[in-house]
């Protein structure tokens, strides 16, 4: 049984498509990447760092080794805690991206987008809340607003490309 193949306008407009899913949802993965990046830089400085956040390197003048050590270990507590939940959605945003978005699965897509907009939502506007402690803008919000830019150009190239299909 022979099937009808394709002329080669229609040919052109599906690889066109094809190659919308595909970067849309390398595009997303990357963005997954660079959030679970984001998380591990985070977790180091804990360690390593200044014991603060990314761009943070002291709170009112005084670094964590002269906080109340009760205090810097509780900071420290919730630094490790965040930086766990940045990997665990990255690597969800990720798979999700990669194995589900690439094979047309509109829950993964949804879910993907989901999962990080849940968490950029709740964390980012106390950034804009009051100017409680000093940070470096570009080193502090910089990386996770790059790849958010990066996601969400890759949310709409991989939905032009589903839709399509």
């Amino acid at each position: 049984m022979a099937t009808e193949q394709p002329v080669a306008g229609e040919r052109e407009e599906q690889v066109e498509l094809g190659s919308k899913l595909r970067n849309g949802s390398l595009l997303m993965a990357l963005a997954g990447v660079g959030f679970i990046g984001y998380g591990i830089v985070f977790l180091v400085m804990n360690f390593v760092g200044s014991g603060f956040e990314i761009g943070v390197s002291t709170l009112g003048g005084m670094t964590s080794a002269e906080l109340d050590p009760t205090v810097a270990y509780y900071i420290s507590h919730l630094h490790v805690a965040t930086a766990a939940f940045i990997i665990s959605t990255g690597i969800a945003v990720t798979a999700l991206s990669w194995y589900g978005v690439r094979q047309r699965l509109t829950w993964a897509w949804a879910t993907a987008i989901v999962a990080a907009v849940v968490g950029l939502a709740l964390a980012l506007p106390m950034h804009y809340t009051a100017d409680a402690f000093a940070h470096d803008w570009v080193t502090h919000l910089g990386p996770i607003y790059l790849a958010t830019i990066v996601f969400v150009v890759g949310v709409v190239l991989s939905y032009q490309g589903m839709r399509a299909s």
